[in-house]
């Protein structure tokens, strides 16, 4: 029980950490949503960050199975229900302008208080989401 709670820590000061030297070395927020959002046309000089920033999240994980020695495996939904929670996401993030990682990380450090709104829905949907998988099965 303690390891766990001491690698949630960890994974947490390093989010933290992450988001903070990406805020402090480009002065901007390290929302994803907003990040892919740019390589559709928009800034085409941040290209090249973009899309560091963005191959960085799965290298993390292999990094994570190579040192750590761990066999984390990875569960992919079909393709089609993929598809549809892609769309749902970004559908999301533009209603809400923006994602998790933007509002819940980089804008609750901020005091922001729409990130705060926008965490709370987050979290209230997460949970009623959660509640009615429970019941219907």
């Amino acid at each position: 029980m303690l390891h766990a709670l001491l690698l949630g820590l960890a994974g947490g000061v390093l989010i933290g950490a992450a988001a903070g030297v990406f805020m402090l070395s480009t002065g901007r927020i390290a929302g994803i949503s907003g990040i892919a959002a740019e390589l559709t046309g928009r800034w085409p000089d941040r290209w090249p960050q973009n899309l560091a920033f963005l191959a960085g999240l799965p290298l993390g994980l292999l990094l994570w199975k190579v040192f750590s020695g761990s066999d984390v495996a990875v569960h992919l939904p079909g393709s089609n229900l993929l598809v549809a929670a892609g769309l749902l996401v970004g559908v999301g993030t533009q209603l809400g302008g923006g994602c998790t990682s933007g509002h819940g990380v980089c804008g609750l450090a901020r005091l922001s208080p729409r990130s705060l709104a926008a965490t709370a829905t987050f979290v209230l949907v997460a949970i009623l989401v959660v509640a009615l998988k429970r019941i219907v099965g």
